[in-house]
Parts: C-alpha cells; structure tokens; sequence
C-alpha cells in the first residue's frame, strides 16, 4: 500500500505519521507538507531514518509540484490533513484559508480523478472538524444529521472542502470517506493553541489569556485517540461514510486552565496559586461560538471504537509531554525552528 499524509508534519499529521510508519513497515508512506510556520520538521525526527517514509516538502496549492511528486510515488490512498486551522488566525487573514483548504483540497481531489483509472482499492481520506456544524447550545451533540454552519472563515473554509469531497463521491463515485473531530490536544502541538498556549506562558510567567469569562465549553479529544480512530477507519471505514470523533470530555476553557494550573503546580512543584494569579481575562474573540460536542455512536457501533483518555490523564501526560520537551517549544518561540535542516535526500524530496 502507498499512503500519501498530507500535512504530515503538523500536530495531529506528526503524531499519526509516526503512528502509522511504525506500525506498517510493508507500507510506504510519503508524507506531504509545506512546512509552513506550524510544519515542523523536528516532529518528524524519530522516524527520520524509516525505510517506508519519504518526506517532501510541496504545497497543496501547487498543483504542478503535487503532479511531480504522483510520478514518483503514486498513492494509491491519501489521508488529508493539511490545512490552515487556527481560527484566529482566519479572522485575520480568511484568504490563506480558501486558498489552502478549498483550493489546495481541490488539488488533490483532481489530480486523484485524473490518474485512478482504476478505482479497486483506492481512498481520498479527508479530516475535517466538527467546526462546520456551527454551535450548540446548553444540550444536545453534532451528530450525522447536523447541518452545516460555519460561523468563522476557518470553519467555512473546512465546510467547502468537505462539500467538495462529497461532491466528488456522488459526481464521480470517487472512494472517499470524511472524519470530522472535536478539539485535539496532546504532544506537538503548535503553542499558539489553548492547552500548549496556557502551558508555555504559565511556565514563563506571562499572562495566561482567557477569552471572555472563559465560559466556551469544547470537547477535547486526546491526539492518540484521534490517531486510533483514523488508523480504523482507513483501514474498516466505508466508502461514502462520514464518522465523527469526539472525545467526550466537555470542558469549559476556565476550567481547562485552572486544570492546567493544578497539574503544572504537582509536576513542579510550584504553587496553583502562583499560576492561577497569572490568569487574564482578555476581549472575546470575534464570532466565538460557544460550546461543540460530538455524538461517537455511530463510529462506536461501526467501527468499535470509543476514545480511551480521560481529561484528567490526558492533561496530565500533555502538561509532563511540554515539561520535557521545553527545548522543542523554545525553538518555536524564538525562531529557530524554523532553520532546522531537512536536507537530507532519504528525508526529503525538494
């Protein structure tokens, strides 16, 4: 089997590249990613030696330099995680988002179409988020019969590219399958997000940032949770089926960061009250939606699949994952990560 990843080098890219290229040493594995500021090739460098994994550093958006890299290594199944996704970030600059997350994912969908002749085996495996539903109120959950509605220009950048999948399965009976998730947290993500975010700042001492009165409730769902899932459903998933992957731990952001708080102060041994002092309430983000939560059933009775990771364990192991690795996260915040050398023919196709 030839597996693309797209976005490889990214968060949840990182952890199921390594994940997969480990577990399936008779597949090869070409992961795809621009190393854009939140690409880091450093995620990458425990399987930096594998015989089954290329890395090659191409944008999505580039469909000439995606059409090199098919010549070389044909897949024969894409799992697509590349995006632009800081919502944030979209408020500011929405243009980066259509261009990466529409346009890049219709790169990818024609380029498949124009070169699977034979479609026996084949799949275009798109993660998306559970963001295109919109929000919830106090009750209920995004299930298979939610609609769509996007309210950032993240979301609506996800919401298109999940049309054009569907589109392309019912058009062109295209094999593809869609995974939408709920929050993501764990080892390697960028700190530009909440939980790394309120770990990096609490150590340094810096304000630690709360929307509003905090007051938005997500559901975290545990990175390697994610990957399980993925992992199934690449492997047991039907075609044309959409599964939805929550983690089941609804949380408000304040309580989020005063969990943080509590865990950091037992693994340092510094006092919750000195990391609470720290917190600080700042201007609600503009079109902040309130509360997501995901219905797993229909991923449960499918595919048997249930997240393991309680909040509580899954805090505690991500809060001792940043404590080890603060050389990893000082590299992002000064820079120099951004310099590390990825040259190496084995690790890179340019």
């Amino acid at each position: 089997m030839n597996v693309w990843i797209t976005g490889c080098a990214g968060f949840i890219g990182a952890n199921l590249t390594q994940h997969l290229v480990n577990k399936y040493p008779e597949y090869q594995f070409t992961g795809i990613d621009c190393i854009s500021y939140a690409g880091n090739v450093s995620n990458l460098w425990s399987i930096n030696q594998a015989k089954n994994f290329v890395l090659c550093k191409v944008d999505i958006t580039d469909i000439e330099s995606l059409k090199s890299v098919w010549k070389l290594r044909p897949p024969s199944k894409i799992i697509h995680l590349a995006a632009e996704s800081h919502v944030d970030n979209s408020i500011i600059n929405p243009n980066r988002f259509i261009l990466t997350n529409v346009n890049g994912t219709a790169n990818l969908l024609e380029l498949c179409r124009q070169n699977w002749a034979d479609l026996t085996n084949k799949l275009f495996y798109h993660i998306s988020t559970d963001e295109v539903f919109g929000q919830l109120g106090d009750n209920g959950h995004f299930d298979l019969n939610s609609n769509y509605n996007p309210r950032s220009p993240y979301s609506a950048s996800k919401a298109a590219s999940d049309h054009l999948v569907r589109a392309y399965h019912h058009t062109y009976q295209f094999p593809s399958i869609i995974s939408n998730c709920s929050n993501n947290y764990g080892a390697f993500q960028f700190p530009e997000k909440l939980i790394p975010l309120i770990i990096t700042r609490a150590l340094a001492g810096e304000p630690l940032p709360v929307y509003g009165l905090g007051l938005q409730i997500r559901d975290w769902l545990h990175v390697t949770d994610h990957v399980s899932a993925i992992d199934l459903i690449l492997h047991n998933g039907t075609i044309g089926h959409t599964y939805l992957i929550g983690g089941n731990n609804e949380v408000k952001n304040i309580d989020m960061v005063h969990l943080i708080c509590k865990e950091l102060s037992m693994q340092t041994l510094t006092s919750y009250e000195k990391y609470v002092s720290q917190i600080t309430y700042v201007t609600d983000r503009k079109g902040h939606d309130y509360r997501y939560a995901i219905d797993t059933s229909y991923i449960s009775k499918e595919l048997n699949w249930q997240p393991a990771m309680d909040i509580s364990t899954g805090i505690s192991q991500t809060v001792h994952w940043y404590l080890d690795n603060q050389e990893w996260t000082k590299a992002i915040l000064d820079n120099s990560y951004r310099n590390l050398s990825i040259s190496t023919q084995e690790f890179l196709i340019k």
